[in-house]
């Protein structure tokens, strides 16, 4: 029988009342982008500012001064011109605190940089907490659009080079006339629940003991329900009936947009898709909180907690969602 969908309440805490995107890794972007309102040599009086701040990369890692406390990303000027600064990567991500703040990319190697200076992955730079979150966000938004401009140099319509316009924000054909904007990927990623338990699985590519939620890119023309409901039957063989958003991650690896749910369980015997995973089961909610807190008698675990996962995993575990 579908149960009707109305879960219980969230409680009201310290922790419990920010918003569920607010608590997970890459979400704390405070930058005014000024999508709408930029004019066409914004970056060009972005790079004159002497009040503006620049986020590098290098080899798909972040650079981070770990001579400041609390640590940080952002350089002024002459700073990202010390450290390498190729100029024409530059790109602007907004303002913040009328400070113009923008991402480009280094020359240097990770070995050539100095020793207070790291070059950070970004996995990393989440789970170890020693910046600020909306540093942390800023990051995301920094190194998705500069791998967006590094991989569409070409028109799509013509096939011809195309220049990057209003600081960042679109590329241009010359030869068509074509507009090209940074694109975003959608992923479902689930939490199936039926009443006491969830349903977590294990890739391949899994560190060792680490369970999670399934997940999957959406397709053209896909609701976020009905992409849930395919990838969920798709990997685990189990049927989902009703679906509730929970929560949303930028995942910038490389631009993807994590779109959190938990699902109504209507099936319970697993089928698993043995190319996508490498186990599937149930777990209890008593299991599901010493996965938490590292204390399962298997020595399994769950995704940190930057990770939208872990927040869904958590909501469930203690009781802040159900299907009734």
């Amino acid at each position: 029988m579908h149960s009707t969908c109305h879960g219980s309440p969230i409680m009201a805490d310290d922790h419990r009342s920010l918003e569920p995107s607010q608590r997970v890794g890459f979400s704390g972007n405070r930058i005014d982008r000024q999508s709408e309102t930029r004019p066409a040599d914004a970056l060009v009086k972005a790079k004159a500012s002497a009040d503006a701040t620049y986020i590098l990369f290098t080899e798909d890692r972040a650079l981070v001064d770990t001579g400041r406390i609390p640590n940080t990303v952002r350089f002024p000027p002459d700073r990202a011109a010390e450290l390498g600064l190729i100029d024409d990567t530059a790109v602007l991500l907004g303002n913040q605190a009328d400070r113009p703040i923008l991402a480009g990319t280094s020359a240097r190697t990770p070995e050539e940089l100095p020793d207070t200076i790291k070059a950070v992955d970004l996995r990393s730079l989440a789970l170890g907490g020693n910046i600020a979150a909306d540093e942390l966000g800023a990051v995301a938004q920094g190194r998705s659009l500069l791998l967006w401009h590094e991989t569409h140099r070409f028109c799509a319509n013509c096939g011809q080079p195309t220049d990057m316009s209003i600081g960042g924000l679109r590329r241009d054909c010359p030869a068509c006339g074509r507009f090209h904007f940074p694109r975003t990927d959608p992923v479902v990623i689930m939490l199936a629940i039926d009443g006491d338990r969830c349903l977590l699985g294990r890739s391949h590519r899994f560190q060792p003991g680490m369970y999670s939620c399934l997940a999957g890119f959406m397709e053209p023309g896909e609701t976020i329900e009905d992409a849930v409901r395919r990838e969920t039957a798709e990997e685990s063989g189990i049927q989902i009936g009703c679906v509730r958003y929970h929560a949303s991650q930028p995942w910038p690896f490389p631009s993807s947009l994590m779109i959190g749910c938990h699902g109504e369980a209507l099936s319970f015997d697993i089928a698993m898709d043995v190319d996508e995973l490498e186990d599937c089961r149930w777990f209890s909610r008593n299991a599901v909180h010493q996965l938490l807190s590292h204390t399962h008698p298997g020595n399994l675990i769950c995704p940190p907690k930057f990770a939208i996962a872990h927040e869904l995993i958590r909501a469930f575990a203690d009781g802040e969602v159900g299907f009734v």
